[in-house]
C-alpha cells in the first residue's frame, strides 16, 4: 500500500496538546487567563448588634479574615438600650455580598442583618478645613451645598456638610480650589423609608410604641424576614 493510501501519520496521543481550562455550557473551552470576572456591585448592609465591649473588634476581625472589600463602616446606638447599629458599604460580587450577610449573622453579638433597599434614606457628615484666603468664595460654596460654617479665621475656615455620597463628592471637588487642609468623614449611614424597620425584626423604642407606632407588619417585611432566616441557616 502506498503512503498516499495509508494517509499522513499524526501525533501520538501523548504528543497532542492538552489546553488548560474548563468548558462552558456550550462545550467551548474557556481560557482561565481571559475568563471574565463576575460583576461586583455596591451594597449597604445594616446589622443590629448588642452594644457590648469588643463587638466592633469582632466585626472588623471577620472582614479581615475573610478579606471582604468593605468601603466604610459606621456604628452608633439605636433607640433601644443595649443595642447598636452597624452600617456597612460593601463592594463585592453577588456571592460575596451574600457571604458578608451570612458571616455577620453568625457572630454572637449580632441580632439581625439585612440589606437596605436603593430608596433608603442615606446620608453622611463631613468636616472640612480649607485655606481662609478667600472667605467670600468659600461661603458661597458652603451655601450652595447647604453647609454650615463652624469656624472662620484669617488662615483657615472649617465647614460642615451633610448629604448623600455623590453630593459630598461634588462639594469636595468645589472646595479643592481653595486648598483642603484637613477632612473628617463619618461614612454613610441610613434608615429605611416609612415604618419599615431598617434591620429585619427591629422593634421601635418603648416611647414610640406608647403613642401607637408599630413596626410594619405587611408582606414586604415578612418576605425580608423569611429571606433573613434563609441567610442565617
Amino acid at each position: 500500500m502506498s503512503q498516499n493510501e495509508q494517509g499522513l501519520e499524526g501525533p501520538r496521543p501523548e504528543e497532542r496538546p492538552h489546553p488548560d481550562g474548563r468548558r462552558n455550557s456550550q462545550g467551548i473551552r474557556i481560557d482561565p487567563e481571559v475568563e471574565a470576572e463576575p460583576d461586583s456591585r455596591t451594597a449597604m448592609v445594616s446589622a443590629l448588634v448588642e452594644h457590648e465591649p469588643g463587638v466592633l473588634a469582632r466585626v472588623s476581625g471577620l472582614f479581615s479574615r475573610r478579606q471582604f472589600n468593605i468601603e466604610s463602616l459606621t456604628v452608633g446606638p439605636t433607640t433601644v438600650d443595649g443595642n447598636a447599629r452597624i452600617t456597612l458599604i460593601v463592594e463585592e460580587t453577588e456571592p460575596g455580598i451574600d457571604q458578608v450577610k451570612k458571616q455577620l449573622a453568625k457572630l454572637k453579638p449580632v441580632i439581625s442583618v439585612g440589606e437596605l433597599e436603593e430608596r433608603a434614606i442615606r446620608s453622611e457628615l463631613v468636616l472640612l478645613k480649607v485655606n481662609g484666603g478667600e472667605p467670600d468664595k468659600v461661603q458661597a460654596i458652603t451655601e450652595m451645598y447647604d453647609g454650615t460654617t463652624l469656624d472662620a479665621g484669617p488662615r483657615t475656615i472649617t465647614v460642615q456638610l451633610t448629604g448623600k455620597h455623590d453630593e459630598i463628592e461634588d462639594a469636595l471637588d468645589a472646595y479643592r480650589q481653595f486648598g483642603i487642609i484637613e477632612i473628617a468623614r463619618t461614612g454613610p449611614t441610613a434608615l429605611s423609608r416609612g415604618d419599615r424597620p431598617t434591620t429585619p425584626g427591629e422593634k421601635p423604642a418603648a416611647e414610640a410604641t406608647a403613642v401607637g407606632v408599630e413596626p410594619d407588619g405587611g408582606s414586604e417585611q415578612t418576605g425580608e424576614s423569611e429571606s433573613q432566616a434563609e441567610t442565617t441557616n
